[in-house]
């Protein structure tokens, strides 16, 4: 119905949403490779200090060895988009590869001044500028720390939840390294780590690893069919009345009702304005999911 107001055909329609997406998605990549260098060149380089995930055992590893430190951030992550591959698709994986390459080439060669000696503000603000290119990044459907797309993995093998695994990985990180470049550092590092962490909370709404999506839209049987088959997720279907309006004299509406990861969550919203750019849609967060289809099956 909307489509027809608008006289856009469908295809036409799907088009334009897509390239929009790709447009915010390249905007959002490359705010998140920039943010992400400054934290680096700006403020946790000169300083040696570190951070969590596969940035951290990246930044550790450069102060450890004579191996640069953008060939670091390219090697450590490797891994992780060969994951990101199996478990979402080649166009995640695409995504977080050429993200990974312009963090590194940035690293590499743009210098900037050391902007502050302080060491509490170099790990606060390291942390700021390092988790709001990682947030932004993932808003844009890429990595550019790869330790998420691992953990989504084992919690789909194993009992424990994202959160469980991240924050057992990076326990054992600071641990490591407290014995290996002193304890000040290795404390400091942790503040630039929470800092970090707490930026791309704020950034990709939400401390929870996985959120529900409720629709509600005249096009309720082709979203059901999108979600299912398209992108292999499940979808559970209320019978509703409508309350408001016309749409109150429409009884047996299905309200659709599915649960994603926060890496998911941007294809279902957009596969799901292609459809019905007027679709009622509701997020909120979850703390973690057991059964299901979740935990089994991957975007395609």
């Amino acid at each position: 119905m909307v489509k027809q107001l608008l006289n856009i055909p469908n295809s036409a329609w799907a088009q334009k949403v897509t390239i929009w997406r790709q447009i915010k998605d390249v905007l959002f990549i490359g705010i998140g490779v920039v943010m992400a260098s400054i934290g680096l060149k700006g403020f946790l380089l000169p300083n040696g200090f570190f951070d969590g995930g596969a940035m951290g055992v990246s930044l550790l590893l450069e102060i450890l060895t004579p191996i640069d430190l953008s060939f670091l951030i390219i090697l450590v992550n490797l891994p992780f988009i060969y994951l990101g591959y199996k478990q979402l698709s080649i166009r995640f994986a695409v995504k977080s590869t050429l993200a990974i390459f312009a963090l590194a080439l940035l690293v590499h060669y743009i210098e900037l001044p050391v902007i502050t000696a302080d060491k509490l503000l170099i790990a606060v603000f390291g942390g700021f500028f390092l988790g709001s290119g990682i947030g932004f990044a993932i808003r844009g459907g890429a990595v550019i720390d790869g330790t998420e797309v691992l953990a989504i993995q084992v919690s789909r093998r194993s009992s424990l939840t994202v959160g469980d695994f991240i924050t057992v990985f990076n326990v054992f990180l600071f641990i490591v390294a407290a014995f290996l470049v002193g304890l000040e550092t290795a404390m400091y590092s942790m503040l630039t780590y929470f800092s970090a962490s707490r930026t791309v909370d704020f950034l990709i709404n939400g401390v929870e690893e996985y959120l529900g999506v409720m629709i509600i839209s005249d096009y309720s049987d082709e979203i059901k069919k999108k979600v299912t088959y398209d992108l292999g997720r499940g979808v559970t279907a209320f019978k509703a009345d409508g309350g408001f309006g016309e749409k109150a004299k429409k009884p047996d509406r299905n309200v659709l009702f599915t649960v994603v990861t926060r890496l998911e969550v941007t294809r279902v919203l957009t596969e799901i304005e292609k459809i019905d750019p007027k679709a009622f849609v509701i997020q909120y967060p979850i703390k973690d999911t057991k059964g299901g289809m979740i935990k089994k099956r991957p975007l395609h």
